[in-house]
C-alpha cells in the first residue's frame, strides 16, 4: 500500500481480507523443488512484513530457498488476520525460512534474527504493541531447540546485556499462511510500513 501517510497509519489502515492462502511460495516454487536436506527455521519479531523483507534481502541466493509469512503460537484453527490483531487468537505473526543446511546454517539464521529486531521489549517492536508482536523462536527438532537455547544464552550475554531477552523458545505447531497479499508485500509495496525496530544491529560476532 504505497501511501503519503506515515508509516505507521499506512499499518493501521491496511486492508483486511478473505482472500485464500496460497498452496506455492510466493515465487510461484513447489516445495518438492527442494532438496532432501531442506530444514525450516520458524521466528517471531514484529510486524511480519518488515522481517520477510530483511531476511529475504540478506540470504536470498545464499541458501535461503523460501520464506513464508503467517501465524503461529495460538489456538484457533485458520485465523485471520483480522483475528490475529485482535490479540485473542494466541498467535504470532511470523516468518517461516526454508533453507538449505549445507549453505546456511540454522545458527546464522538465529544471529541475524538477535540483530534485526529488539528481543528486550515483551510483546512489542517499535509502536507495534500485543502478544502477535512478540519474540520467538519455535523449533522444529531437539537440535534446533538446543542451538535456540545456546544462541540465546550468548545474545544476552554479549549482545543485549543491557536488557532482559524475552525471547519465547518454543516447540514448532501448526502453522497457518497469511493472506496472498500480506506475502512479499515491502518488494510488492515499495515504501510500505516497515517497522523502525526492524534494522541490522553491529554487534561483535557471538563467541
Amino acid at each position: 500500500m504505497a501511501s503519503t501517510m506515515p508509516n505507521f497509519l499506512t499499518r493501521l489502515f491496511r486492508p483486511f481480507t478473505t482472500s485464500t492462502r496460497m498452496s506455492l511460495n510466493p515465487e510461484g516454487r513447489s516445495t518438492a523443488d527442494f532438496p532432501a536436506n531442506a530444514q525450516k527455521c520458524t521466528v517471531a519479531a514484529g510486524c511480519f512484513w518488515g522481517v520477510e523483507h530483511l531476511f529475504r534481502k540478506t540470504f536470498e541466493g545464499k541458501g535461503l530457498l523460501d520464506a513464508r509469512v503467517g501465524y503461529i503460537g495460538g489456538d484457533t484453527s485458520s485465523p485471520s488476520y483480522r483475528a490475529v490483531c485482535s490479540g485473542r487468537t494466541g498467535h504470532a505473526e511470523s516468518l517461516q525460512v526454508t533453507f538449505d543446511p549445507s549453505t546456511l546454517s540454522y545458527a546464522t539464521l538465529l544471529e541475524f534474527f538477535y540483530k534485526m529486531h529488539d528481543p528486550t521489549t515483551p510483546n512489542r517492536q517499535g509502536m507495534d504493541t500485543g502478544t502477535q508482536y512478540r519474540s520467538a523462536i519455535f523449533y522444529h527438532s531437539p537440535e534446533q531447540k538446543a542451538e535456540a537455547e545456546g544462541v540465546t544464552q550468548k545474545v544476552q550475554r554479549q549482545w543485549w546485556k543491557q536488557g532482559t531477552v524475552s525471547t519465547e523458545i518454543l516447540e514448532a505447531g501448526q502453522w497457518w499462511d497469511a493472506e496472498d497479499y500480506h506475502q512479499l508485500y515491502l518488494h510488492n509495496n515499495p515504501g510500505g510500513y516497515e517497522c523502525p525496530a526492524h534494522f541490522v544491529r553491529k554487534f561483535p560476532d557471538l563467541v
